[in-house]
């Protein structure tokens, strides 16, 4: 569903919207209404990333599932960033017409650049955070199948 033509959609706010709230859909419900199928379909695997989050504090870290559910987190909060990145490098004039029906509004400041930058730091500590998390509890899986086949 095409946004409004009337409503001005501003790149910065959009690219702040990615970085903060993007994990749970914000930036779509901002550019497309409460109606966005995609932007409802964030916050599930965010909870469980969160909900594995939680079961690692309360079992420790032996606990398989938490094993599954915080990179699920990790690639959440990764593609947010991701999101806000492309969102904020997006040329002005395909910005507007893509977003403000053709009409020439968007002037890329400093917000969007600091957006951007913040994106960046962001998404590349998370994705390698996520993917020494999942790469060591795989290898400590291998290693705890490797013993019980000794055994």
């Amino acid at each position: 569903m095409p946004p409004d033509p009337r409503n001005h959609r501003s790149k910065a706010l959009a690219t702040w919207l990615a970085v903060l709230v993007g994990s749970v859909g914000g930036h779509r419900f901002y550019l497309y209404g409460a109606r966005d199928a995609w932007g409802w379909l964030h916050p599930w695997p965010t909870l469980a990333g969160l909900w594995g989050v939680q079961r690692m504090v309360e079992y420790g870290q032996d606990d398989r599932l938490a094993w599954l559910l915080i990179p699920v987190l990790g690639l959440m909060l990764s593609a947010a960033m991701l999101t806000a990145i492309v969102y904020g490098l997006m040329p002005d004039d395909k910005w507007d017409s893509r977003f403000n029906a053709g009409r020439r509004v968007t002037d890329s400041g400093w917000p969007v650049v600091l957006g951007v930058i913040v994106a960046l730091m962001l998404g590349a500590g998370v994705l390698m955070g996520t993917i020494a998390f999942g790469g060591q509890r795989f290898f400590e899986w291998q290693v705890e199948q490797a013993r019980a086949d000794r055994q």
